[in-house]
């Protein structure tokens, strides 16, 4: 069995970016609003998404033909309750002030739409080895957004990256950036980026 055939790798890339749920359904943008305004704390939110959407895939993929699809649904919450509470307690066991400062957003991992729709669409209807692929790329397309909206938020919101200072003492800084109304700006920005490019490298291609 190869590591990533070329089928693997489609399922993957296309999570990143073709497919990428904020980008094109505007799902699980909760993170965007809660943790994207210090790089930091949204690197931990990553890996922290990552893992679970990773581990949940892998879990109902391996558990598809034993679940009845009365109680899909169920099934597929509790498995991914299971990955995000040891996501949790690794948070509180190693960084606990860190944890603090997410609070219940780790939690909100549980309904997050990506993990879920990921589970539902395309975990209950593969094996694990292309769910883990299908799992990681949705994970890792998010994570670049998070990333992407949390950068310029810290360093205009507090003129640091990654807590260091960046900007001159003279920097005003942009309190609508630390605020949710900042994220909302930025992912506006961002999608309206994206889907316009997407429009017209389709056109070219036509």
């Amino acid at each position: 069995m190869q590591i990533l055939s070329a089928e693997n790798a489609k399922v993957f890339s296309e999570n990143i970016w073709k497919e990428n749920p904020i980008f094109r359904q505007i799902l699980g943008i909760c993170s965007c609003l809660a943790v994207t305004n210090l790089v930091f704390n949204t690197m931990i939110m990553c890996a922290g998404l990552i893992f679970a959407t990773v581990m949940s895939n892998l879990l109902v993929s391996a558990l598809r033909n034993y679940i009845a699809g009365r109680i899909r649904m169920i099934a597929q919450v509790v498995l991914i309750a299971v990955s995000v509470t040891v996501v949790d307690l690794l948070l509180k066991a190693f960084l606990y002030d860190v944890s603090k400062q997410l609070g219940a957003y780790v939690g909100l991992i549980i309904t997050n739409c990506i993990v879920m729709g990921r589970a539902e669409v395309f975990a209950m209807k593969n094996s694990p080895w292309p769910s883990f692929w299908d799992g990681l790329g949705a994970g890792i397309g998010y994570s670049i957004v998070l990333l992407i909206i949390a950068i310029p938020r810290e360093i205009l919101g507090f003129g640091t990256l990654m807590g260091y200072p960046i900007m001159s003492q003279d920097w005003i800084s942009w309190n609508i950036m630390i605020m949710p109304p900042g994220a909302f700006f930025m992912l506006g920005i961002l999608i309206w980026i994206v889907n316009s490019t997407g429009k017209k490298v389709g056109h070219d291609e036509k």
